[in-house]
């Protein structure tokens, strides 16, 4: 355990020193450690989830069995999706749920035509594997011009880093509306307060359609092939390190098969050549 109990520098100050986010200094972790069989679960979930986003718990386990791992069980699985925060892009009954006294918001693009950079922003959260052990990536990306306008790690899912996120977002700029899925971090009345705030529109994915953030599932596909399973981070640090140049990357160098070739920083910004 890391403390922040030096004399004479914040906490803020600590963990910037750290590259950690604030927020995962007050998050409790549970008293077990994950143990290498569970770490090992999560990763191989993780791959085959990626690849394969319509699995539900049933057909995971059925695929893995498939595949050489007799050994995994139906509650496995379910505790896999549970601990990485996944559900099956099919509509069905085990879909992620909002807390019960947060506010939900219609889907607001359906049939809309997505015409110009800060139309629509949208977010989610996906599990980055470590060597022993993880954290989770929260990203914000345009819809149309698929540019990742900022990005952040933490130890946990809570919904503090989520919202500190957003705000240094919108300290840069505003969208007209703004999608997320049902997760509680961003149906959190601190999420959505930021938000109206600045009047922006907020749109939530309908319940079992994660496809309708279909933007931010590319995203993390492409983050996750492109340099997460080609890396084998020690620790945050690394990974955050790792995870800065491939954004940087994929905003200023990659080409874009969706955008003729462009990266995302040029359509976002008007650089066209």
């Amino acid at each position: 355990m890391l403390e922040f109990n030096h004399p004479q520098l914040s906490i803020r100050q600590q963990c910037a020193l750290l590259e950690l986010n604030r927020s995962s200094v007050y998050y409790k972790p549970k008293k077990r450690e994950l143990s290498e069989t569970q770490l090992s679960l999560l990763r191989l979930v993780d791959e085959t989830y990626t690849k394969y986003p319509f699995f539900g718990t049933r057909q995971m386990v059925d695929y893995l069995r498939l595949n050489k791992h007799e050994g995994i069980k139906r509650h496995h699985t379910r505790w896999a999706y549970k601990t990485l925060g996944l559900q099956s892009v099919a509509p069905g009954p085990h879909t992620s749920k909002p807390h019960p006294e947060h506010k939900i918001y219609p889907y607001l693009l359906r049939n809309i035509s997505i015409t110009a950079p800060n139309q629509v922003w949208s977010t989610d959260l996906t599990y980055i594997r470590l060597k022993h052990g993880f954290v989770y990536l929260m990203a914000v990306i345009d819809w149309y011009s698929r540019f990742v306008l900022d990005w952040e790690l933490s130890i946990s899912m809570e919904a503090e880093f989520c919202i500190e996120t957003l705000a240094r977002v919108l300290a840069q700029g505003k969208c007209d509306i703004f999608n997320t899925d049902q997760g509680s971090q961003f149906t959190s009345n601190g999420f959505t307060d930021l938000l109206k705030a600045h009047e922006i529109k907020i749109s939530m994915d309908g319940k079992g359609r994660a496809l309708d953030n279909i933007f931010v599932e590319r995203l993390w596909r492409s983050v996750k092939y492109e340099c997460v399973y080609l890396r084998d981070w020690q620790s945050a640090r690394e990974a955050r390190s790792g995870l800065s140049d491939y954004f940087d990357f994929y905003n200023n160098e990659r080409p874009h098969q969706r955008l003729d070739g462009k990266t995302p920083s040029s359509v976002h910004h008007g650089m066209f050549h």
